[in-house]
């Protein structure tokens, strides 16, 4: 999501379409649903705004993705199609051109021209908090990507009420079997099938696929890598930024603290819209715009459910009992995430608040002073320990786990954060310095250089090493760490971690 007070920074693209360019030609290909035209230059072909799955419209509002429909003749995929239904943008440069459609269960793919079946697969998942982003974004563009040799997709999935939801009448209304409360997550499941079933004839090979994601991305990831009906369809995942140990919310049962239910916080959501009792037609017929009002927040934990199902514990528990994916992993987190919540912020630094004044004591000398625990705790609590314990944890799997810390700031970057704030990472791994919110410079390009062939590479072998690139170790028990920095990537054994251990030991008693 967008950083407060950098909206005005935002480079937006003047392109309304990604219309081909002059060197571009037009390239056909057969997927199972029908026949696509799209464009081809410089080596790269792409293909724009493809269903995965079928409209979740009507009826098949607050149902899981049901397949994509055949089509006849052959469809134009050379221009980006609708973002799905989220709050304005505000210059956020994770999301792509209006409009915006409930109709928008659509993917991206980038392959290099004349690929011929074997090309290893990227797969990305927007951040945005589960409530905006977009797969057509600029920011996104899989070009740079596909020219390390790998087919791209980038996809849209249901965000805010829209993917994460519950009522009562809905439950009411459907098997007792069906899943519920993560329609987002499902829409991945589905493209992850749709990859599948389909990749091979963009010269994919759908048993070398990787999933990747930022933020709430990442945190798909991590909940990708429990899920039961997503094991099978990736092969590798890289976590940027993901925040596993934010709260969760049960479909129709309080929490541990007393959170209240998913549905429970749907209820009281219509009725603070003075919509009151409703049917399910009635819900699913109410526009769509009506339920960004007002959004609902993913550090609340009102968007990361614990359906039971599709995502059957949570994140973390999983970890620790070694219930996850055991496929090769990277994980990681920026250096100055949430520089602008601090933990004397009465409206969002709280997560400390629960911490005995023994223990808050021992973490202040950790952080060397009261200032610096004020400014950093609150991103440690959300991002860097949970990376930290989960390449931990997945290495004590006995899966192979690459633990990073991305502290690269543009020289026009603001300086207030005081290293790299959230998001800041993802045009060096798309290598779309173009989309940057600022001016960028030599030593950004060659950052991206680096850091994108560290995932390109991971990509195509499950592991990022290779070429002429520093080598990268596994994590292992020192956890040792690759820091990206404006002079380069920087080995560390465990950075941060006699105050992230504090902070680990503090959250595994809750």
């Amino acid at each position: 999501m967008m950083i407060p007070g950098l909206a005005a920074l935002m480079i937006l693209s003047s392109l309304s379409g990604t219309p081909p360019t002059a060197e571009a030609h037009p390239v056909e290909v057969e997927v199972a649903e029908g026949r696509l035209a799209g464009s081809a230059g410089h080596g790269i072909a792409r293909y724009l705004n493809v269903p995965y799955a079928a409209p979740p419209v009507g009826a098949l509002r607050w149902r899981p993705p049901q397949p994509a429909r055949v089509w006849s003749g052959v469809r134009d995929a050379t221009r980006r199609g609708p973002i799905c239904i989220q709050p304005p943008a505000n210059g956020d440069n994770g999301v792509g051109p209006l409009p915006m459609s409930e109709d928008c269960l659509q993917l991206n793919v980038f392959a290099p021209a004349g690929a011929t079946g074997d090309t290893p697969v990227m797969v990305w998942i927007h951040g945005g908090g589960y409530v905006n982003g977009s797969a057509t974004a600029d920011l996104y563009d899989g070009t740079a990507l596909a020219r390390q040799g790998l087919v791209v997709v980038t996809i849209n999935y249901r965000l805010g009420r829209l993917g994460f939801f519950d009522h009562p009448a809905l439950a009411q209304d459907r098997p007792a079997d069906e899943p519920a409360g993560n329609y987002g997550v499902m829409d991945m499941i589905a493209a992850l099938e749709w990859v599948r079933r389909n990749v091979a004839a963009f010269g994919g090979d759908p048993a070398q696929v990787t999933i990747f994601g930022e933020s709430a991305g990442g945190m798909a990831v991590l909940q990708l890598m429990t899920a039961p009906a997503a094991q099978g369809l990736f092969h590798r995942a890289v976590v940027q930024s993901g925040p596993p140990r934010l709260p969760t919310r049960r479909l129709d049962r309080a929490g541990p603290r007393g959170e209240p239910s998913v549905q429970d916080a749907a209820v009281a959501w219509m009725a603070e819209r003075g919509l009151g009792a409703a049917s399910a037609d009635a819900l699913r017929a109410l526009p769509a715009e009506a339920f960004l009002q007002p959004w609902p927040s993913f550090r609340q934990g009102v968007l990361n459910i614990v359906d039971g199902q599709v995502v059957p514990e949570p994140v973390m528990d999983a970890f620790a009992a070694g219930r996850q994916a055991k496929v090769p992993l990277i994980v990681g987190a920026n250096s100055a995430e949430f520089f602008w919540v601090t933990a004397d912020n009465p409206q969002e630094g709280t997560l400390d608040d629960a911490i005995p004044q023994a223990e808050r004591a021992a973490l202040i000398a950790a952080y060397g002073g009261t200032d610096a625990y004020r400014v950093h705790v609150i991103s440690d609590l959300i991002f860097l320990e949970p990376a930290r314990q989960i390449a931990r944890l997945h290495g004590r799997s006995g899966a192979p786990a690459w633990l990073y810390r991305f502290d690269v700031v543009s020289a026009a970057a603001p300086r207030e954060p005081g290293g790299a704030g959230h998001a800041w990472d993802r045009q060096y791994v798309f290598h779309t310095l173009h989309a940057s919110p600022w001016p960028t410079d030599d030593m950004d390009e060659r950052a991206a250089d680096l850091i994108s062939g560290y995932w390109a590479g991971f990509g195509r072998t499950g592991d990022p090493n290779g070429a002429d690139r520093p080598v990268w170790p596994q994590a292992g028990d020192a956890l040792t760490t690759l820091q990206f920095s404006n002079d380069g990537p920087q080995l560390l054994e465990d950075p941060l971690g006699a105050r992230l251990e504090l902070l680990a030991r503090w959250q595994d008693r809750r």
